[in-house]
């Protein structure tokens, strides 16, 4: 079983009807407490009631809000299955790479914007990256709940298989284009690097093209989540653009 605290996050795990054992809840805590008692309720999820102290003993931290609960283990996706959800979705594939992000604010600022902007889920690898942790569950603001991650075992080779189901690579790099001139429609997978040394060498190889924000600034590089964030974007208003 996993944790996940906070009243945004433990809310949208109760709308995904993610399998919840608990939810202790702070004494005294009002506002939306109420509605995700409310909630828990109606899906006979089994509420708690402890002192705060306990609450941060449960987290390690006070970041909980006055809210914890107790949920299954993260179902990662598998390729395969992310592509089948894909296919049932409206539009075209639209999916994030991320080679090596390690801070779990970073990816839950970025699982977050996958879920505003529309696109179809996350692959990230196994190894030297950080999984669905309380932390990424907290940043994404429960995000996760409606997001499909998918761990792989080699990114290149997640790429070469996305390729054969006819998406195009775009890795996001400061050698490429700028992404305004770019065509970012159609089915596509935006390759994402760890937050100091970028897309590996052999993952950039075997991307279709790069594409780059233009820097105006002083500052030449931007945090992963806010890149990737902007680049998102983007993608989401070429595509409306061609819909409309």
């Amino acid at each position: 079983m996993e944790r996940i605290q906070g009243r945004n996050p433990v809310m949208e795990a109760i709308k995904a009807e993610r399998e919840i054992d608990s939810i202790t809840i702070a004494k005294g805590a009002e506002g939306s407490i109420k509605k995700i008692v409310g909630m828990a309720k109606d899906r006979g999820i089994l509420i708690k009631y402890a002192d705060k102290k306990k609450l941060d003993e449960m987290c390690e931290s006070t970041n909980h809000q006055g809210v914890v609960a107790i949920v299954s283990e993260y179902g990662y996706y598998e390729l395969d299955e992310l592509m089948e959800y894909c296919n049932n979705q409206e539009g075209s594939p639209f999916l994030i790479v991320l080679d090596g992000i390690t801070d779990p604010h970073n990816l839950g600022a970025i699982i977050r914007t996958v879920d505003a902007v529309g696109a179809h889920g996350v692959i990230i690898p196994k190894r030297r990256s950080v999984g669905i942790t309380p932390v990424v569950v907290k940043s994404s603001a429960g995000a996760v709940e409606h997001v499909p991650v998918c761990r792989v075992s080699n990114i290149v080779n997640a790429i070469k298989e996305l390729k054969e189901h006819g998406l195009w690579i775009a890795a996001l790099d400061m050698d490429g284009d700028s992404v305004y001139r770019s065509n970012m429609t159609g089915p596509i997978a935006l390759v994402l690097g760890s937050e100091g040394k970028g897309i590996s060498r052999l993952v950039k190889e075997n991307c279709d093209f790069a594409v780059k924000l233009p820097m105006e600034g002083k500052v030449s590089s931007l945090n992963a989540s806010v890149a990737g964030g902007v680049i998102m974007y983007e993608v989401l208003r070429q595509r409306t653009l061609k819909e409309g």
